[in-house]
């Protein structure tokens, strides 16, 4: 189990992990208190801080400020934006930079970024010195919510999405929600798709508290701060009962066999952010369950209607530019992680909060359901 504190300003999520376990602070202005916060946990370290170049521009001061006033002595990992960074060549540019700060294996990686920071550096901290400490400072809403907990790490190849990767705790999670003002409105809305995922699994109660609360978390009021901390005590629940992936977890996949699948169709490139896969991947994985008869089309239909609403895509044609056909998207599904010993596993659902672990779902009627999608 996990436990939460709440103060005026500030909610802490505990990650329930034994001797591993850690918090997820979560509250505005907390990026200038990181170097207090890291301090009180980690005394007497040193720290790389991997970031990319427009969120080093942005933050970066105002984290290494607070380093500083902590008496942390540490140096800045600058890489270049976007999913393309997630790669070998990147992963040896960090690691070849920590180590040549001389950090030890008691000292740290700090990623202060979005998922993609996130994923790469905590490899990185994973595998420097077999093993460094961590620390996510994630910038991006399905950072904060989603890809800065749980420990799963790792870079994307030409053969797949986060296929090459490790699980590594970070041991602090900074979630400092105004940087979340300084996102694009198309960030948002992606990383909010995974939000919106914690009541589809299974918290029907808080999908129809989104529904209706969701302007106030895009405006910055306190429904953000609640949606943060409401996604965070979800995942950190299924990661403490889960740790890697061998059951109970694989529900944070609800969206993301079909989305990872479009995300390489289109080159993870600016065509289709992660979290606008998900998105179209939701509203699919309810679409194919109705077609196997296993929820009401009522309930794809609501799916598509509030992700609509906050302006995400719902299908696949609402991907710019040409798509492998039905044949080509299946061979992309079949690199899925979740694939065991060639058989199809899926994250569908019998309702609105009722998704389950599919497996030796049929080939033939997935690849049928995508052709009449992409025909579509």
């Amino acid at each position: 189990m996990n436990t939460a504190a709440t103060t005026p300003d500030v909610t802490t999520v505990r990650v329930e992990l034994g001797e591993r376990a850690y918090d997820i602070v979560i509250g505005r202005g907390l990026l200038a208190a990181g170097g207090k916060l890291v301090a009180e946990r980690l005394p007497k370290v040193r720290a790389a801080i991997v970031t990319d170049e427009n969120v080093g521009r942005l933050h970066l001061p105002t984290l290494s400020a607070s380093l500083a006033e902590a008496g942390i002595d540490h140096v800045p990992v600058i890489v270049p934006p976007g999913e393309g960074s997630k790669n070998f060549a990147t992963l040896e540019q960090v690691v070849r930079a920590v180590l040549a700060a001389r950090l030890e294996r008691g000292d740290i990686v700090i990623a202060l970024g979005g998922g993609v920071i996130g994923d790469l550096s905590g490899f990185a901290s994973a595998i420097v010195r077999r093993g460094m400490r961590f620390v996510q400072v994630p910038t991006s809403l399905l950072a904060q919510v989603d890809s800065s907990v749980g420990g799963k790490t790792g870079i994307n190849t030409p053969e797949g999405k986060n296929l090459v990767g490790a699980f590594h705790q970070p041991d602090l999670v900074i979630a400092d929600t105004g940087v979340l003002d300084t996102l694009s409105p198309r960030e948002f809305r992606a990383g909010y798709a995974e939000v919106a995922k914690y009541g589809l699994i299974d918290d029907p109660d808080f999908f129809a508290w989104l529904e209706a609360n969701w302007a106030g978390i895009f405006s910055g009021g306190p429904e953000r701060e609640y949606a943060v901390a409401t996604s965070c005590r979800a995942k950190a629940k299924v990661v403490a009962a889960d740790e890697h992936e061998t059951g109970e977890r694989a529900l944070l996949n609800l969206g993301h066999t079909f989305g990872h699948a479009l995300e390489a169709a289109t080159g993870y490139s600016q065509r289709l952010v992660h979290g606008e896969g998900v998105a179209i991947g939701m509203a699919l994985a309810h679409q194919f369950s109705a077609r196997m008869n296993l929820c009401s089309p009522d309930d794809g239909e609501r799916v598509v209607r509030h992700l609509k609403a906050v302006g995400l895509p719902t299908t696949i044609g609402d991907i710019a530019g040409d798509l492998p056909d039905a044949d080509g998207l299946m061979k992309l599904i079949a690199q899925d992680k979740k694939v065991s010993r060639g058989t199809l596993t899926f994250i569908l659902t019998r309702g609105i909060g009722q998704a389950f672990i599919a497996k030796d779902v049929p080939p033939d009627a997935v690849r049928s359901f995508l052709q009449e999608k992409l025909e579509a």
